[in-house]
């Protein structure tokens, strides 16, 4: 017999099905609209506490439709993803040490491209 907590979702598996849908339509969807995109039989509920969630962390905007939301997402993926970067970054006070173990993991390929990066940004 399995219990619901096993049945649960990895943690941000929702918030990222949610803003794929978000972003492969480019456009406002409303909690009704993106549960038809996820066509992933969640309740329509659930999917409005995930938009609230992700408005409340600052992920999407939302604006009136009626008598509800319409939400759209306030970065691309990559926008978001180094805004999470940032985040992480800005959690330890040591972030000297954090960006060295950071480069060191880096693949060659992905140290030279960010050498390059650095490089036409002036830094």
């Amino acid at each position: 017999m399995t219990g619901a907590k096993d049945e649960r979702r990895p943690a941000g598996e929702l918030e990222a099905a949610v803003m794929a849908a978000l972003w492969a339509t480019g456009t406002p969807l409303t909690p009704a609209q993106v549960q038809a995109e996820l066509a992933s039989g969640l309740a329509r509920t659930t999917v409005t506490t995930i938009l609230s969630r992700l408005h409340d962390k600052g992920i999407v905007r939302r604006q009136r439709q009626g008598r509800g939301y319409a939400y759209s997402p306030v970065q691309d993926g990559p926008g978001l993803t180094a805004r999470r970067m940032h985040s992480e970054l800005a959690r330890d006070t040591d972030r000297e040490t954090v960006l060295a173990r950071f480069v060191a993991q880096l693949s060659t390929d992905d140290e030279q491209l960010l050498r390059r990066l650095l490089e036409e940004n002036g830094q």
